[in-house]
């Protein structure tokens, strides 16, 4: 496959503005970045439209719009699953959210496992927080390098030996290079020119796509015609096997979502909790972005589209029907999209080592530069690893390990959820249900290939959900059992006060979505 040149300029041009943008960052609401809450958090200063923007760069990824429109090419109907799973998750964030960011601002957390440390008053509880957390992270991050390898590919920059992974690493150190020195704020940043552009360019392709396949009447003959064609792949309607799968998937995914590190970083980094709240009934504006990115696997199919794995569905189909100019601009949307949640993975996962891990155990003593400093120096190592995990190991290692990390973070649900509204869990028995859950849901996984569901008592469902299930059942028993053993419980360092959202009186600003409490 040749390169196509116009695609690659279009490409490269946005490519360029964004790393421009990433160093700008640094001097926007500029704050000390040799502390760690203005270097991974950006101060705590977002307001509702930044946070907006930032949460959507966070949670809906490069590998969003590659993935789940894969699901639909290979699967039908199954893929759709992610349209619930973020309904669902949107009022469990308007919920309990807020309430984390209250406390954690009064306590200075930036981490979820801060938290856990502060309310249950156990290292242990949170290292194992802090230990999922960045087990979770990897492959994730791994999957957004993936993404941008995909459309680079699309453009025929394919290479041989190391320079099939030239392109990928230079993408890295730009990468690298602007989070170091800017911190949360440039993904911030660059997520208001990221969004804009997959919102263009997904909108356009959903009508400009069926006016050249002859409407979407026709589309969903098609894709009608070939699942029958081909049942054992999977079908434009669920049929009753897929029922529960379906469900649990969207049930797990929507109690995952939120507990990992990276989307708690987006939540600690808003201005007030109020702003937390507005995102959670804004944010739904992303799920109808996610049905008309879903649509396309439908598409492509339409298309006649016979990609060498269902993740070129997308970048296959943009060759295919749009001029080389608009396919570049697509491509560098979906790069783009992959920079900044792989940035605020990475920020996340310093924060978790940094706090929870260095600071608890190697230096107690450090100073407030030097856990910035660390948190610096392990952002770079976490995305060196997540570029050697990708250039290493085959891409269906990091898909099957990133299954498996929607398998982990749900453990922490119990610690982190339940503990914002109640401390009921002694801490130990927290400890032995994330210990079962683990155990359990890495079996099931492993025994079915790494694969997300498991066939238990007749019913196909969710691991995660299962897993968790058991989790819950350990942690309530042997609560049940360590209160009547009078086993001591550790100090809780907060008060129930400290979780409520305080009322707020806005000042007036020109300054975009950074409105601050008086």
């Amino acid at each position: 496959m040749s390169i196509n040149w116009v695609a690659l300029g279009v490409f490269i041009a946005f490519f360029l503005l964004v790393t421009v943008l990433g160093f700008v960052a640094a001097r926007w609401r500029a704050g000390d970045l040799a502390q760690l809450h203005e270097w991974g958090l950006a101060g705590r200063r977002f307001g509702t439209i930044i946070t907006w923007f930032l949460l959507g760069g966070d949670f809906y990824t490069a590998y969003t719009v590659i993935a789940v429109p894969a699901a639909v090419f290979g699967t039908g109907a199954a893929g759709f699953f992610a349209l619930p799973y973020t309904i669902i998750v949107y009022p469990i964030v308007f919920m309990i959210m807020p309430r984390l960011w209250n406390v954690a601002k009064r306590h200075n957390y930036v981490t979820p496992a801060d938290f856990v440390r502060g309310r249950y008053g156990s290292d242990l509880l949170a290292l194992a927080v802090a230990l999922t957390g960045i087990l979770a992270l990897m492959p994730y991050i791994a999957l957004q390098l993936v993404g941008i390898q995909v459309v680079l590919q699309a453009m025929g920059l394919r290479g041989i030996g190391f320079m099939s992974d030239a392109p990928i690493v230079i993408a890295f150190l730009i990468l690298a290079a602007y989070t170091y020195t800017s911190g949360l704020r440039a993904p911030a940043m660059i997520a208001l020119v990221k969004d804009t552009m997959i919102y263009t360019f997904v909108i356009v392709v959903v009508i400009a796509a069926p006016i050249k396949l002859g409407g979407y009447a026709h589309i969903f003959q098609v894709a009608q015609a070939h699942f029958a064609a081909n049942p054992a792949s999977g079908s434009v309607i669920l049929g009753p096997k897929g029922y529960w799968p379906f469900a649990t998937l969207a049930l797990g995914s929507a109690l995952a979502a939120f507990m990992y590190p990276h989307t708690i970083t987006g939540v600690l980094s808003a201005s007030t909790g109020n702003v937390v709240k507005r995102n959670a009934a804004l944010l739904p504006a992303y799920t109808f972005l996610l049905g008309l990115i879903a649509l396309l696997g439908y598409v492509a199919i339409a298309a006649g589209l016979h990609p060498a794995t269902t993740s070129l569905a997308v970048p296959v189909l943009l060759n295919a029907l749009f001029p080389s100019w608009f396919a570049g601009f697509a491509f560098a949307a979906i790069a783009i999209g992959a920079l900044v949640p792989a940035a605020i993975m990475s920020i996340a996962a310093a924060n978790l080592w940094t706090r929870n891990i260095y600071k608890a155990y190697l230096r107690p003593d450090v100073s407030e530069a030097g856990e910035a400093s660390m948190a610096k120096i392990a952002s770079l190592i976490v995305k060196l690893g997540a570029l050697a995990f990708v250039i290493g190991i085959p891409t269906q290692y990091a898909i099957n390990l990133q299954l498996l990390g929607g398998i982990w973070i749900i453990q922490t649900f119990p610690a982190i959820a339940f503990g914002l509204y109640r401390r009921w869990f002694h801490h130990l028995a927290l400890l032995w249900g994330w210990l079962a859950g683990m155990g359990i849901g890495t079996w099931m996984s492993f025994t079915q290939g790494v694969k997300p569901t498991f066939p238990l008592g007749g019913v196909t469902a969710y691991i995660g959900v299962e897993s968790l299930i058991v989790n819950l059942i350990v942690a309530v028993v042997l609560t049940l059992l360590f209160d009547a053993m009078h086993l001591p419980r550790h100090r809780d360092e907060t008060v129930d006060t400290e979780y409520e959202i305080e009322p707020e009186i806005v000042r007036p600003t020109t300054t975009l979505g950074t409105s601050q409490p008086v």
